[in-house]
């Protein structure tokens, strides 16, 4: 298994889902600033030029939920996903798609100053509504499964991380600090976090 990575990009998240399961794998990191990943080879292997990439023999995994979600699936004794029929299934899916479909879209046209935009016609809604539901979707403890933590809570906390981080959400509420708190202690956050400070 191979994962194509930069510390200073969204494979942070899918190297703390790889560091969470203890999964044996090659990481290879891709020099963004020499170009690596528009190199022929790289578009071969994922031709938008973008990391994270999981490469498991044949299958070739793109996109943080996706690779996340994936790896829950290939290792399910691991228990970061509810069962395949679970009642869960349906909340754990809601909050693996949340961030990629709505927040980072919603965060960067914020970032942009884009001034009007039809907020009917765009998938995200508008600002208010998007923090709104973040507010309501953060578990007040443990996870977003209750006592189990699993793949939803490393794309969606680590997607809340990295906004806190960057500013893009400037004044967390209580409840999303300390979901972050929580999130924060986990050894496997630490170690995949650890080379993305420096």
């Amino acid at each position: 298994m191979k994962h194509f990575y930069n510390p200073m990009s969204r494979a942070v998240t899918t190297d703390w889902m790889l560091t969470e399961l203890e999964v044996e794998h090659e990481q290879i990191v891709v020099d963004f600033r020499a170009g690596e990943n528009d190199s022929p080879e790289f578009r071969a292997i994922n031709p938008m030029g973008k990391i994270p990439v999981l490469v498991d023999g044949e299958v070739v995994v793109t996109e943080t939920a996706a690779i996340c979600a994936y790896l829950a699936d290939r290792y399910p004794d691991k228990g970061y996903a509810p069962p395949i029929g679970s009642e869960l299934r349906g909340r754990y899916y809601r909050y693996l798609f949340y961030p990629g479909t709505t927040l980072e879209p919603m965060f960067t046209v914020s970032q942009f100053e884009v001034a009007e935009y039809s907020t009917e016609s765009t998938g995200w809604g508008d600002f208010e509504r998007c923090i709104a539901t973040v507010e309501s979707m953060t578990p007040e403890s443990d996870w977003i499964l209750g006592k189990q933590f699993s793949a939803a809570d490393v794309v969606f906390g680590g997607f809340l991380d990295f906004a806190v981080q960057f500013q893009l959400l400037k004044l967390p509420s209580a409840r999303v600090a300390g979901y972050l708190k929580r999130l924060k202690a986990r050894p496997a956050y630490q170690l995949s976090h650890e080379a993305s400070r420096h």
